[in-house]
């Protein structure tokens, strides 16, 4: 395989592993201290990415929110804060959603093949459409990533966009926090999906840190011999 960006995996999660709520309301799963630890981390890679589906459902920034590591990024010659990538099979995407529309950063789609012409005469100037192939080839996008400059990938899911990266054993690291409650709802989204997992019961993922931070717990797995603790 060519190269490609170190990648961690970075989400939250109930205690029974559900990621959001059934409902159109967004489930708060973090707390402040550990948002201002996920935005340590955002300043330290070159690139963001979220499925489309939670571009759409969430409506995130991405962006940087700490005002002296948005100035510590640019005292060393980078934007303020990383690339954002998102991953799309239907382009089904609204060029007035934060993700493109906030923040100076470059937007990168990765678009199905059939839905490129699409995509882009949706958004316009609003980013940069590259074709993904048919379907959407993670390993192709991480290497097209690695060829544009990403050498440190932050990956925030959701579910689907989780269980591609790890089903092709494309993750280096994994940072889980866990929130303490239940959601107790099968309709609600899940961690991952199903698949063929590269760890099972004959090949355990390492854990690296385990840390109390306020009520929730932060759980770091290696996931590759690529993985540093920093």
């Amino acid at each position: 395989m060519a190269d490609r960006p170190y990648t961690l995996l970075s989400c939250s999660m109930s205690i029974d592993g559900y990621i959001d709520a059934a409902t159109d309301e967004r489930l708060l799963l973090s707390n402040d201290a550990d948002l201002d630890r996920v935005d340590a981390v955002r300043a330290t890679c070159d690139a963001i990415l979220v499925g489309a589906v939670t571009v759409r459902r969430d409506n995130p920034r991405l962006l940087v929110r700490a005002r002296a590591r948005r100035e510590e990024r640019v005292a060393r010659g980078l934007p303020p804060s990383p690339t954002k990538v998102t991953v799309t099979r239907r382009a089904q995407l609204d060029p007035g959603a934060n993700f493109f529309t906030v923040g100076e950063a470059e937007k990168l789609v990765y678009c199905a093949s059939a839905s490129v012409a699409e995509a882009q005469d949706r958004l316009g100037a609003g980013a940069t459409v590259v074709d993904g192939g048919q379907p959407v080839s993670m390993t192709r996008m991480s290497e097209d990533l690695y060829a544009r400059g990403v050498r440190r990938l932050m990956v925030e899911g959701g579910g689907n966009v989780h269980t591609q990266f790890l089903t092709a054993d494309l993750a280096d690291e994994l940072q889980l926090v866990v929130a303490p409650f239940f959601v107790g709802d099968p309709r609600a989204p899940r961690l991952v999906d199903g698949g063929s997992f590269p760890w099972h019961p004959g090949r355990r993922a390492s854990p690296a840190e385990v840390r109390r931070i306020g009520d929730v717990v932060l759980l770091r797995y290696a996931l590759s011999t690529r993985f540093r603790m920093d």
